[in-house]
């Protein structure tokens, strides 16, 4: 017997399929900004945002433009990563107007990269209750939005966690290490489905996130904005390591490709990568399911884009398919590099397994009963983290 069905009631099913194009919620990312996006082979854009393009006055969240950029990127059949920051070099902070009018908030403006630059004030309690307020909110409105992906979070130049020109002076202009771990479990309970990410940089000694007893606690996906430049086995994955290598078992990684010399993005999916490292050989080692490489597109076609993709995040394969009248059997294989990180269900003619392919780790497979057979079953795999026109494919030589 089998799944209480009578062996001789199920029909290996044949099926011919395969993965052609990059995976929802994978690959190579653009900015929301390039022109590219609508037409580059990706599934994932990204953008900046500031807490001052949603809250001016205390109270008052106005989500529109969040809104608009959300259905702008779905409209080209993309899901979104947003990262909320408070600095950025050259410009003010993204502190609201109304923790600006507060007659104890103090910013101050130091170049940085040579620019004047707003560093917002860390020993403002107003400020850093806001700063939980904002993502409880935001949390309770896209939380579980198909629109949006992931999310990236952090303090410092560019939310990562770094101040590394200009004034690095914790609970100052950079919050302290208790504000640091109160943020990440806060984040933590407010993220119940989407995942969200920080930097490698957190790794430092500026950080509470050094101690493994906190990191346990805490949920958090990471990202590395020099993922490929010349120094990172000695500079980046030391930080990989204090922060968990296996992270990426239950919480996404990712980044993007380094600006430090210009072969970083021009080379960045040369067959050798800039430094002898071919990008889908590093994709593997830190199980990344997605790059943003927004210079792409001007140093390579689409077919590399789209190759480049596919090498990252999860990859299914059917290993077994058979049916009876009523019920079906299903095994399935991750042969990608990393989880998926939502709830994924194999279906037959839409009758969905009571089991997700969530959490399902590369190299492993996953048993799957499904309450639905009959001659010529089709099988698809649905996910309610889709926009309208993505579609998640599996390879299937079954005869």
């Amino acid at each position: 017997m089998s799944l209480d069905l009578a062996a001789d009631e199920l029909r290996p099913q044949r099926l011919q399929s395969n993965i052609v194009n990059v995976q929802p919620m994978t690959g190579i990312v653009l900015w929301s900004t390039n022109e590219a996006a609508s037409t580059a082979p990706i599934q994932l854009e990204f953008a900046y945002l500031k807490y001052n393009q949603v809250v001016q006055e205390k109270g008052k969240y106005n989500w529109q433009p969040v809104e608009s950029l959300l259905d702008e990127i779905a409209g080209r059949k993309h899901q979104a990563i947003l990262r909320w920051h408070d600095t950025y070099v050259g410009e003010s902070t993204g502190a609201p107007a109304f923790i600006k009018a507060l007659p104890n908030y103090r910013e101050i403006t130091e170049k940085s990269e040579n620019k004047l630059t707003g560093f917002p004030d860390w020993s403002n309690q107003e400020w850093q209750a806001f700063v939980l307020e904002f993502y409880t909110r935001f949390a309770e409105k896209y939380d579980r939005d198909p629109r949006l992906a992931f999310v990236q979070a952090g303090f410092g130049l560019w939310a990562e966690y770094h101040i590394y020109d200009g004034p690095m002076k914790p609970g100052e202009t950079f919050p302290d290490k208790d504000f640091q771990l109160a943020f990440s479990k806060h984040l933590t309970s407010q993220f119940r489905e989407t995942p969200w990410m920080i930097s490698v940089d957190a790794a430092g000694d500026h950080t509470p996130f050094a101690k493994e007893t906190v990191l346990s606690e805490l949920s958090f996906g990471l990202f590395d904005d020099s993922f490929n430049h010349r120094r990172h086995k000695k500079e980046n994955e030391p930080n990989w390591r204090t922060l968990g290598r296996d992270r990426w078992k239950h919480a996404p990684t990712g980044g993007e490709f380094s600006f430090f010399k210009k072969k970083d993005q021009q080379e960045a999916l040369a067959p050798q990568g800039p430094y002898g490292i071919a990008f889908a050989e590093q994709a593997a080692k830190f199980h990344v399911s997605f790059i943003i490489g927004d210079d792409q597109p001007r140093y390579r076609n689409a077919e590399v884009i789209r190759q480049a993709g596919m090498d990252c995040g999860y990859r299914f394969k059917i290993n077994r398919f058979v049916a009876s009248s009523t019920a079906s059997e299903l095994e399935i294989e991750n042969t990608g590099i990393a989880p998926i990180y939502f709830n994924a269900f194999p279906a037959i003619d839409g009758v969905r397994s009571e089991k997700s392919l969530k959490g399902l780790l590369p190299g492993e497979s996953r048993h799957f009963r499904i309450a639905k057979g009959g001659r010529a079953p089709i099988l698809t795999i649905d996910c309610d983290r889709l926009v309208p026109g993505q579609k998640i494919e599996y390879i299937a030589d079954l005869h």
